[in-house]
């Protein structure tokens, strides 16, 4: 775990992807996308069926590692609105042990926005913790400190003559992108107009390495960011 700061506030970066509020006691995660592989099924192309339990996997570790109190997950949690439905009742189950265990928060995304089972949490579009707003999607002209998911960032920079991609947050002064916790899931590199058209001035890309965060500056070529 990585110290990170946002908004005048200490985060912690947990599993180089999950973030934690100890202020708050809140552990923050964006787009597990969960049952992504099924949905592929459906249509043909026969993925093995173990994200959705690698995820879990994942979360449950960074909740032991964190000892957070709340979990906040950031939208598309399914990785379509009928995934929920095609959970495996002992992947439900665990869900639903989370809830017994800690305060879970379904923020819903663009993926998930008929999530109507909670699995013992709440759901809500958009929600506010300690002054910071908790959505989706980032908003370009938000007024106050937010964080959210959506873009799964990438960074992709040249190191000793090769590409190399990791998945990284999204910082500026008042806006931190999450980058995407599921098991299954792609990415868009942090410097595409689609991240940078919400972000402000100084737009950063966060890398969390095992010891510390190096900071990039996103304004500059890959070349020179390596």
């Amino acid at each position: 775990m990585v110290p990170l700061s946002f908004a005048g506030q200490d985060f912690v970066i947990v599993d180089r992807a999950a973030l934690y509020w100890p202020g708050e006691g809140a552990l923050f995660v964006a787009d597990l996308h969960f049952e992504k592989a099924s949905w592929y099924a459906r249509r043909g192309q026969m993925l093995p069926p173990y994200d959705s339990a690698a995820t879990l996997d994942r979360l449950e570790r960074a909740l032991d590692a964190s000892g957070a109190t709340s979990l906040w997950c950031l939208g598309d949690n399914f990785h379509d609105s009928d995934g929920a439905s095609r959970l495996d009742p002992a992947l439900a189950e665990r869900l639903e042990a989370l809830s017994r265990r800690v305060a879970v928060h379904w923020i819903t995304g663009n993926h998930d926005s008929a999530l109507e089972r909670g699995f013992g949490g709440r759901v809500a579009e958009e929600a506010v913790l300690g002054g910071v707003a908790l959505r989706h999607r980032a908003e370009s002209h938000a007024s106050v400190p937010e964080l959210s998911g959506h873009f799964h960032p990438r960074l992709r920079v040249r190191l000793r003559g090769r590409s190399v991609s990791r998945p990284c947050f999204v910082r500026c002064q008042g806006r931190l992108i999450l980058p995407a916790f599921g098991s299954l899931t792609g990415g868009l590199d942090a410097d595409d107009s689609a991240i940078l058209g919400v972000m402000g001035p100084a737009p950063q890309a966060i890398v969390a390495t095992e010891s510390k965060a190096l900071a990039f500056d996103l304004q500059k070529t890959p070349e020179l960011r390596a």
